[in-house]
């Protein structure tokens, strides 16, 4: 079976991490091709529009895409391109992994966690009013269904991938209607995987855990705000935003992206590291049924951070995007020939 999937480079050094994230899909010879769809500022001074409708198209055609770093211009009254993505498609599930990698994540070399974020509500619905000169409201919204919804997700990734607790992060200490919404219908569908291990913590708590030992945690299930600022702080454990991947996942449609900056300083330069675009396409290939080859990858990536020689500029090391890409295939090909 074919894939056509959208590919959106994105802006900075969106480009150059794509070219080389393609360089590897097309080493491990999967019938994949790309619709490449440009979004953000270029199109933005080319077309008049940060997303022009010939993206939305290819989404709604392929179902799945994959996308780089992308710029909101700040102050100009446009919304987040990825909350705008999110929200469209109804991709209510931010999955976020993070894994330690070889040397790169030597104070924690354990890290094996992945993040389940609902993606759809909580504050970042942006319901907020004006009271007066000297006080702003924000309306944190929870519903049942959008709670139910990524526990469910959560708990099914458990069984897949013989996970064995999920951690369900909130306030509800202190927002018992809101959070404690959430964690009450968090409960009542783990009650329906009596063989994963189910605790709860409030979200500071988790904070502390997690940079205690966070390998002591397996999937963390929670809202909204609190997702964001915990798959921040555990990307900071492994080595930082450029050491992750991600995904957001609904229904009918799949966006997997990379979560770093767009790193505007060295675009063009040709020293982007490429690892967190790279592991985001092994995401999208498991998703689509390629486990083999998406182990390949990672495993290729930890075998190549095994060698400090091997290190990008951003880690004080001597390879650039096309020499950190050229290796990654090598150590994949080996792996694959090994077989």
């Amino acid at each position: 079976m074919k894939h056509l999937i959208t590919l959106i480079p994105g802006d900075g050094i969106g480009p150059e991490i794509s070219q080389a994230m393609m360089e590897v899909i097309k080493a491990t010879e999967l019938p994949i091709t790309w619709e490449i769809t440009p979004a953000g500022l270029s199109t933005l001074e080319s077309e008049g529009s940060l997303i022009p409708q010939s993206v939305f198209d290819s989404i709604e055609r392929n179902r799945i895409a994959l996308k780089g770093p992308l710029a909101t211009p700040i102050g100009k009254g446009h919304r987040s391109l990825n909350v705008l993505l999110r929200k469209k498609y109804d991709l209510y599930a931010c999955v976020r992994p993070v894994r330690s990698i070889a040397n790169i994540s030597p104070k924690f070399p354990g890290v094996d966690l992945v993040i389940f974020r609902e993606n759809t509500e909580d504050l970042y619905m942006g319901l907020e009013e004006i009271i007066s000169e000297d006080e702003a409201h924000s309306i944190k919204v929870i519903t049942r269904s959008a709670s139910t919804r990524i526990a469910k997700a959560a708990y099914e990734y458990a069984v897949k991938e013989n996970r064995k607790k999920v951690t369900i992060v909130t306030k509800a200490n202190i927002m018992k209607a809101s959070d404690g919404l959430f964690l009450e219908s968090c409960r009542a569908v783990a009650a329906l995987y009596p063989t994963i291990i189910t605790d709860e913590i409030l979200i500071d708590n988790m904070c502390l855990q997690l940079v205690v030992d966070p390998t002591r945690t397996d999937i963390i299930l929670t809202e909204n705000l609190y997702g964001d600022i915990l798959s921040d702080l555990c990307a900071g454990l492994v080595g930082g935003l450029g050491f992750v991947p991600g995904a957001n996942l609904g229904q009918d449609f799949a966006l997997f992206e990379s979560v770093h900056g767009t790193a505007p300083d060295i675009a063009g330069l040709g020293i982007a590291n490429p690892t967190a675009m790279i592991l985001t396409s092994a995401m999208m290939i498991r998703h689509l049924g390629y486990e083999k080859e998406a182990s390949w990858i990672e495993e290729a990536i930890q075998t190549v951070y095994s060698d400090p020689n091997n290190y990008t500029k951003d880690l004080q090391g001597p390879l650039n995007t096309v020499e950190i890409t050229s290796e990654i295939i090598k150590a994949y090909l080996a792996l694959k020939g090994v077989s």
